[in-house]
């Protein structure tokens, strides 16, 4: 302890430039490393008080001189490496934007694909078959079988959206004294825009319908058709929906007077009806039957006067193929009929309509809607105005319906001899419109199927109906 405090003092005493050398010889190991320093630092707090004034008094004036400007600069660097490493700290964990779920627009602009931005479209109802078809729920080549045809499926569960959409929209808006012709336009821009309209890769699958009150189906204005919607109207609104040729067939009945109420609800239930029959291996003719029952069994009261709802027999559902609306099955709505089966993989139409009237349609009014032949063989044109009108039909629209307004739309003109030459001759069908007996008031609601390999698939079914 003796020598030790020898040290010290002599240390104290050391002279100002002696002081300088020592601290030049100090700084470099100082440099070097901090676990020195740290172990100096230690050691200097067991110091006695004494020896610690004496140092503080005759060494800090040298030590700021000899160490004061390196310490600053190593300071400065110090801080500004702290800066930067706090800076990129905080540039790193910066949270990340969330991306906001994209909604749609009112009226409907944004395509369906920019909604789902996976591309993978919602299912429709998922039913299962009768027991008879149960074992095919679990049955793994059943499934395996599904999977290899998913493309398919999403495509038109893709065009399913587009549809709920586009109507839940249509439902909304649609009011007493709006034109059809503005109803109509709503309706197919609303289309247009969500399927992205491209070609025969996506669009419209066929002519929007507004048939009103006698009439069944089959109506779309022509241009220059002034006919406005009425409180006391029953509407059917009956639009498609395709990608890649798969179409979505799907009807609705819009009225505001509550009268007809049981009216739509007996149509609504038939069909429902047909949906729950419907499946592999399942006559058609069965399926009618069970929709002529449900149907028959309402009644609506109009003005005072009671009617029973009967079905309209010449009118049925139909199986669906690629670019072909009415494929070569018929589901029909009454008992009797056509025994067929229906078979796996098969897409249909289950629709029924419901009348106050005779419940049997025919032919009347201007014709609106129109389609190619689906197998047409070649026929020679004499007219060139009809070779030029079919050329554009075959580029427009292929074997998908078509209606006047459309024509109109891609530019044709003074077209209507020529389209009356292609109906003669065979290449182009015409589908005038179709209405029980004057006074009556008919319904229609309709859904798209699917009968997969291990359920059957309501495609249009939404929230609405």
């Amino acid at each position: 302890m003796e020598i030790l405090s020898a040290d010290l003092r002599n240390k104290s005493t050391i002279s100002q430039p002696e002081a300088q050398d020592q601290g030049d010889q100090v700084e470099q190991p100082a440099a070097a490393g901090t676990t020195a320093g740290g172990a100096k630092k230690n050691k200097k707090k067991k110091k006695p008080a004494a020896a610690i004034e004496t140092e503080s008094k005759d060494d800090k004036p040298n030590r700021d001189d000899a160490e004061g400007d390196d310490d600053d600069d190593d300071d400065d660097e110090d801080g500004a490496n702290a800066t930067d490493s706090a800076a990129a700290k905080k540039k790193k964990k910066k949270p990340k934007k969330k991306k906001t779920k994209v909604t749609q627009t009112e009226p409907p602009t944004i395509p369906v694909s920019k909604i789902f931005g996976n591309k993978i479209y919602p299912e429709g109802e998922i039913c299962d078959y009768k027991e008879d078809n149960l074992w095919r729920t679990t049955n793994e080549e059943k499934r395996y079988l599904e999977r290899q045809t998913f493309d398919q499926y999403n495509d038109v569960r893709r065009a399913a959206e587009v549809h709920r959409q586009v109507r839940q929209y249509a439902r909304r808006n649609i009011k007493p004294g709006m034109s059809m012709i503005d109803i109509c336009e709503m309706i197919e821009n609303g289309t247009r825009a969500l399927v992205e309209t491209n070609g025969f890769e996506s669009g419209i699958g066929f002519p929007t319908g507004c048939s009103l009150n006698h009439c069944a189906a089959h109506y779309t204005p022509n241009t220059g058709d002034k006919t406005e919607l009425q409180y006391g109207d029953v509407c059917k609104i009956d639009f498609g929906v395709h990608v890649n040729g798969r179409i979505i067939d799907s009807a609705f009945t819009l009225t505001f007077d509550p009268v007809y109420d049981n009216l739509l609800a007996a149509v609504k239930d038939a069909t429902n009806t047909g949906i729950r029959e419907a499946g592999i291996d399942v006559r058609l003719c069965d399926i009618g039957a069970a929709i002529q029952e449900v149907m028959e069994s309402y009644e609506v009261e109009i003005e005072g006067k009671t009617y029973q709802v009967k079905p309209i027999r010449n009118l049925n559902g139909h199986s669906i193929d690629p670019y072909k609306i009415h494929g070569g099955k018929s589901v029909p709505i009454v008992k009797g009929g056509d025994q067929t089966k229906m078979e796996e993989g098969e897409y249909f139409a289950i629709e029924t309509f419901g009348s106050t009237g005779r419940g049997y349609v025919h032919e009347d009014m201007e014709t609106s809607h129109y389609a190619r032949v689906y197998d047409v063989q070649h026929v020679p044109l004499r007219i060139p105005r009809a070779k030029t009108l079919l050329n554009t039909i075959n580029k427009e629209f292929g074997t998908l319906p078509f209606c006047r307004r459309y024509l109109d739309r891609v530019g044709e003109q003074k077209y209507v001899l020529a389209l009356r030459n292609l109906v003669e001759v065979g290449i182009v069908d015409a589908y005038p419109p179709l209405v029980d007996i004057k006074g009556s008031f008919t319904a229609q609601y309709e859904h798209t199927i699917v009968l997969k390999p291990t359920h059957k698939e309501v495609l249009s079914r939404g929230d609405d109906y």
